[in-house]
């Protein structure tokens, strides 16, 4: 992660979750991030709906001409990167990885705008709908608004190795009886 502002919410998010995949939703507070709440935004995981912005904040409806909430995500890509996009938007959201992008616009007097995505997930609770947060920020100067955006690299961000504690290995010592073990030939 190339921006401070990135680098701050992940490790808001990070702290969030412990030694979870995610955190949930509810856990995440507005005022704990005030200064960054200008650049994030949440997307609803409506693959057919381009995965719409549920809520983005001032300085991204800004970069993006007008108030996002309800209007595609992925749509703000040009058509040779959407799939590219909604690929890394379902392996967050699924496999609850936090992924990083690097995106080249163009601004309103047609320069290059290079800007950098975070996208990290929420984890999963029964009866509600699925989502992921992230945030949006250009790197250098700010442009007025920008279009058309290319993805120009990107990585997931690996979780550290998972730890049991003392309950889990509990439950697991008493495991008995038929075990499936995926991707195991015999």
């Amino acid at each position: 992660m190339k921006h401070p502002s990135s680098q701050a919410f992940f490790a808001y998010w990070d702290a969030k979750r412990g030694s979870a995949r995610a955190p949930d939703r509810s856990e995440i507070e507005p005022g704990a991030v005030r200064e960054l709440l200008g650049d994030i935004f949440v997307l609803g995981y409506d693959p057919a709906a381009g995965y719409p912005f549920r809520v983005a904040g001032t300085r991204v409806c800004a970069l993006l001409g007008c108030d996002q909430k309800g209007l595609s995500f992925s749509a703000l890509f040009t058509p040779p990167c959407r799939r590219e996009i909604e690929d890394i938007i379902g392996i967050v959201a699924d496999e609850m990885l936090a992924a990083v992008a690097g995106i080249t616009a163009v601004a309103a007097d047609g320069s290059p705008a290079h800007l950098e995505l975070l996208l990290l997930p929420f984890n999963n609770r029964a009866h509600t709908p699925l989502s992921l947060t992230g945030l949006l920020t250009p790197l250098g100067e700010a442009p007025l608004t920008v279009k058309d955006f290319r993805l120009t690299s990107w990585r997931y961000l690996a979780h550290p190795p998972q730890r049991f504690g003392p309950r889990m290995l509990r439950k697991l010592a008493i495991a008995r009886g038929f075990m499936v073990y995926e991707g195991l030939r015999g």
